[in-house]
């Protein structure tokens, strides 16, 4: 071994920091860990991701083994399939060898033809995929020189002329915006861009109807979008006007424009109450007006349509139920009382969102636990339809167990939807679905190359029992070849790999993943608890699990975890638990509830330490995070119910099951210092076995490393502890 191999896990000094709250002290030796310029932090993060290295070195051939099969399976010179906005298709282009690609777009050749031009299967990476492209993009060229690299949003002019594409280059998702000139539709040279520069720019920018001005939000000290700003092309960003400034901290904003361009939208949302501020580019003289004051508990959200020839926003809501109304109001302010029911409130049918075309309207929706697209035909009003809905259906989809929603759909008078369908064993396959027709047209399935069949795979949906009776869906996914003579089990036990998360109404829906084949064709499973606080049951799902609810989650995904063994899926030493971010926070609990149930636990970039976050309204999130969280500063009530279940505050001396914590020096999301923290109490209360790694990227965000092949590498890392673990690194 190297001199320099560590031998054992590096010791961190503790440093007492003691506060009271409510008559409550806590003692936390490690928040110094918090000062991420302090050269012993950063000694100590390095010693971490040196005994991880040291610990895991026997898996290293192993990762290197994963890391090929994902890129065996990858077609890396490859092409999405484009999507029609205006007079061009637009679509991205990756390249073998290459980590981001390129974003390209080519002409519209015939405005009555909408079937997108499809390239030649034999496209070489340094020839044009389609006749006529225009590379708008080279990442790989803007990425050059940097360790980290993420394309924010990336919006052209309404004339097609200019590109404003935003890029962080940190981790720490504040984007610098850039113009950059295209090729003119009338194919002449393209005019010069300007140099404009707007920097701390929160993900992209909106361009006006004129393309004169763009809008974009910036950030408060707390990392909290606030403020939305005009810029006039040409001009300094200094001399921006401030359109609109947030100032209750529980709420942020953010802008967009409609898909027909006439009007421009700020939205402004807590948790649980939304206000939005329309400005029609047909009267710009009234200036953004607030459609409807915010109301304490009134969620809602716009889309502008035209209903029966009329001009209307359609106002999906939940002033008369908690799955939400579609609603129809002039597009005039208008009070919620005045909201006709288009599609009203049904508590089987949560409604999720709605896009409005010329021709028709598509909502997404969810009911028993899985995704549907409703499409709403417009025209002649039909038998007991509202006024200018011809048709209402479901797209029908064969496949029972699913994942389906509208793709990218940016045209308003496009006659198709675009559509996504994937599964656990599905590769993401896009179709168009011609309303005109009823027809699903399949234009791409990702490709998976090595010879793979969705249909060797077995998809299975079972329900556990959790607390007061509940029955708690779980998703799972096995080779066909493991199973018993019913079909419906496994012959015997099987290591399984058990992921959830938990939190803002997000659905885990079921979705397919190339690197988990390497999982499953070495005779893994691989699950989903969709647990309460997660939105796959509809608002209530979401209700039960957060707040004063918020130990259903973790009493969810405990049951799930004993439903799989007692249904002879697997054995709690043969299953390892998977969950980021707040799922993080879902690993840390359960690891300290039920330590036993677990043969493993993977925590990424989690939210670890609840209690300190939420009592410092300084830090990044926490204000708004009030409403789904609580806050402890308020009353001993909310303070002592989030001291309950915080993972940090609740490890003892139990034998917790080998964890692996991963996370980002320059997240802004969830600190590194909390899993940091967490795991040098780990180290220093657990008994037993102690098996506890802290993995650090250095030059990260929330989402990891950039790049596809270090992705590919970083996932290879975690795969491989996790098939060491489930008994299959051999």
């Amino acid at each position: 071994m190297d001199a320099a191999t560590p031998t054992s896990p590096p010791t961190v000094a503790k440093k007492p920091v003691e506060t009271t709250h409510h008559g409550r002290t806590r003692v936390d030796d490690h928040d110094w860990l918090r000062d991420k310029e302090d050269p012993e932090v950063l000694a100590y993060l390095e010693a971490e991701n040196a005994w991880t290295q040291a610990s895991t070195a026997h898996l290293a051939d192993l990762r290197q083994t994963l890391f090929d099969e994902i890129k065996a399976r990858t077609r890396e010179t490859d092409l999405s399939v484009p999507t029609r906005r205006r007079g061009h298709w637009y679509y991205s282009r990756s390249f073998e060898g290459r980590e981001y690609g390129a974003t390209c777009r080519v002409p519209v050749s015939d405005p009555e033809d909408w079937a997108p031009p499809r390239p030649a299967e034999d496209c070489a990476p340094e020839a044009p995929a389609l006749p006529g492209e225009e590379v708008m993009l080279d990442l790989d060229a803007l990425a050059e020189g940097h360790d980290f690299f993420s394309l924010g949003g990336a919006s052209v002019s309404p004339d097609d002329r200019l590109l404003a594409y935003a890029v962080d280059v940190v981790g720490d998702e504040r984007y610098t915006v850039r113009f950059r000139a295209l090729v003119p539709p009338d194919g002449a040279e393209p005019a010069g861009a300007p140099n404009d520069v707007l920097t701390d720019v929160m993900g992209g920018v909106t361009w006006d109807r004129d393309g004169d001005n763009v809008y974009y939000t910036t950030v408060d000290e707390s990392w909290r979008p606030d403020k939305v700003w005009r810029h006039r092309l040409g001009t300094a960003q200094s001399d921006d006007e401030l359109v609109h400034h947030e100032t209750d901290a529980r709420f942020w904003t953010g802008i967009g424009r409609t898909r027909n361009d006439r009007f421009l939208m700020i939205a402004t949302g807590s948790k649980t109450t939304a206000e939005w501020r329309v400005l029609d580019a047909d009267r710009p003289e009234l200036g953004f007006r607030v459609f409807a004051e915010r109301r304490e508990g009134l969620e809602y959200s716009l889309e502008h349509a035209v209903l029966d020839g009329r001009d209307v926003l359609l106002v999906l809501h939940d002033h008369t139920g908690p799955d939400h109304e579609l609603g129809v109001a002039p597009i005039d302010p208008t009070p919620a009382e005045e909201w006709e029911p288009l599609l009203p409130h049904d508590p089987a049918v949560r409604l999720e969102d709605v896009d409005a075309f010329a021709s028709h309207l598509v909502v997404h929706q969810r009911s028993g636990g899985l995704t549907q697209l409703r499409v709403l035909e417009l025209g002649e009003t039909g038998e007991g339809l509202p006024a200018g809905v011809a048709r209402d259906h479901l797209v029908d989809f064969e496949r029972e167990i699913r994942t389906v929603g509208s793709g990218s759909n940016p045209a308003w008078e496009q006659p198709t939807v675009r559509v996504g369908l994937l599964s656990l064993a599905l590769p993401t396959s896009i179709y168009d679905y011609d309303l005109r027709t009823d027809e699903l047209t399949l234009l791409r399935r990702q490709p998976v190359l090595g010879g793979y069949d969705p249909d060797d795979y077995a998809e299975r949906r079972l329900w556990a029992t959790s607390t007061g009776g509940e029955r708690v869906p779980i998703s799972v996914v096995c080779r066909r070849d493991l199973l018993g003579p019913d079909g419906e089990h496994p012959a015997e036990p099987l290591p399984l790999l058990l992921y959830g998360y938990g939190a803002y109404e997000i659905s885990m829906d079921p979705s397919f993943s190339v690197s988990r084949l390497s999982l499953l064709d070495r005779g893994a499973a691989f699950a989903i608890a969709h647990v309460r606080g997660g939105g796959e049951m509809g608002r209530r799902w979401y209700d039960d699990g957060k707040l004063g609810a918020k130990q259903h989650t973790f009493d969810d995904f405990v049951a799930c975890a004993r439903h799989l063994v007692d249904a002879g899926w697997t054995t709690p030493e043969r299953t390892v638990a998977e969950g980021g971010s707040a799922g993080g926070l879902l690993m840390g609990a359960v690891a300290n509830q039920a330590p036993e149930q677990f043969g493993g636990v993977v925590a990424a970039v989690p939210f670890v330490d609840p209690l300190t976050s939420m009592l410092d309204a300084s830090l990044p999130l926490t204000v708004t995070e009030y409403e789904e969280w609580g806050d402890p500063a308020s009353g001993p009530e909310v303070y002592d119910r989030i001291a309950a279940y915080a993972p940090y505050d609740n490890v003892a001396a139990l034998d917790y099951p080998p964890i692996l914590a991963e996370t980002s020096l320059h997240d802004t999301r969830v600190l590194y210092v909390e899993p940091a923290k967490w795991v040098a109490r780990l180290r220093d209360r657990a008994v037993g076995r102690r098996e506890v790694l802290l993995r650090t990227e250095m030059s990260a965000g929330h989402g990891g490393v950039s790049g596809r092949y270090r992705a590919w590498h970083d996932r290879a890392f975690s795969l491989a502890w996790i098939l060491d673990r489930l008994g299959l690194a051999g």
